[in-house]
């Protein structure tokens, strides 16, 4: 019984990382609970951004300075909402 318990322990965190935050970094937002943008669904990006962490709300959420179609949005959202920004290589 305890061997099936670590073993599902170790894939679930193997597979959750808790994610590094830090006030400053660039992070894309999930479009995934936007109901208010413009244009047909399936051609709505995923991820919006990049934006500023202005501040952290404990490790689960990330306030963000919102600008073009965020402006209306409450700035603060979850990480699971979140991900890093990464520029593409030129």
């Amino acid at each position: 019984m305890y061997d099936a318990f670590d073993y599902a322990k170790q894939k679930w965190e193997k597979s959750h990382e808790v994610p590094d935050f830090k006030v400053r970094d660039l992070v894309l937002v999930s479009t995934l609970n936007f109901n208010n943008i413009k244009g047909p669904k399936e051609l709505k990006d995923s991820y919006l951004g990049p934006f500023v962490i202005v501040a952290l709300h404990g490790a689960n959420a990330v306030q963000v300075k919102c600008s073009g179609e965020l402006e209306n949005k409450h700035p603060a959202f979850p990480v699971s909402l979140i991900k890093p920004y990464q520029p593409a290589d030129k």
